[in-house]
């Protein structure tokens, strides 16, 4: 018996690279009666189930992008925004078209995956999505437009930033007044993968550039908070007033000006 002449740091690093339960060494593993071995094996059980629990995710996310290319719309924008409620920075928007033969297990609303995860996915869809845009809206356009106005303002310029002309849109909670066949879809950043795909380029842009300016703005602490309204950044305002990226018409931060 191979694996019992092994060390489990031998057998560790063996289960690391393989991914099909009817591997040979799978089968004698499950012979290996040292406790060790058996505690390795269903490590790797886990892990297995794991990781066929986000392919069927990530299959069950795809259900409108695979109606749609059967109807011959080729090019699928997902579409998300992100910063709408925080009191300072941008609201930043994607939209990402992706291939049918796109594949990335774990693929979610950007707000349900680690720091670590959303910057890793960011990266592969960057590298291998057809075409990827972003769209930002400034505080001060927000201010001048209102919110609302401001976040379709910032996915347009997503759209417009694509290297190639989306034939379908799919977006999270929102309509464009823009003339492309679209779908709204609640929560649809867990119910499409091109719109999860957008909610994490927009995240990870908007925490970038919101941890870029609090080198500028070190009081605020924009790297911890990302604009929201912590208490520690309120108190941060009543401190030391308010900076350009601060939405003015946003009640705390406007309630905040006639105190300075």
């Amino acid at each position: 018996m191979i694996t019992k002449s092994l060390p489990l740091s031998e057998i560790k690093k063996k289960l690391d690279g393989i991914t099909d339960e009817n591997n040979p060494f799978i089968k004698e593993l499950h012979i290996d009666d040292r406790v060790g071995a058996q505690k390795l094996l269903q490590t790797w059980n886990r892990k297995k189930e794991k990781q066929h629990e986000l392919e069927k995710m990530f299959y069950e996310m795809r259900t409108y992008e695979e109606d749609l290319w059967k109807e011959g719309y080729h090019y699928i924008g997902g579409v998300d925004e992100v910063g709408r409620g925080p009191l300072a920075g941008p609201v930043v928007a994607s939209c990402v078209i992706l291939s049918p033969e796109f594949y990335l297990a774990g693929l979610t609303d950007s707000k349900q995956l680690s720091k670590q995860k959303r910057e890793e996915f960011y990266c592969n869809i960057m590298e291998e999505a057809i075409s990827v845009g972003i769209g930002i809206a400034t505080s001060e356009e927000i201010d001048q437009i209102n919110i609302y106005e401001a976040t379709k303002l910032a996915m347009k310029r997503a759209i417009h930033k694509l290297s190639i002309e989306p034939s379908y849109l799919l977006l999270d909670a929102m309509k464009l007044p823009i003339g492309l066949p679209q779908m709204s879809l609640i929560k649809g950043d867990t119910k499409s993968v091109s719109i999860a795909a957008s909610s994490v380029i927009a995240k990870v842009t908007r925490d970038n550039y919101m941890e870029e300016i609090a080198q500028t703005y070190p009081e605020y602490r924009f790297q911890k908070n990302m604009g929201y309204g912590t208490k520690e950044h309120l108190h941060a305002i009543e401190q030391h007033g308010i900076t350009k990226e601060h939405r003015r018409s946003f009640a705390p931060v406007k309630e905040s000006l006639s105190l300075f």
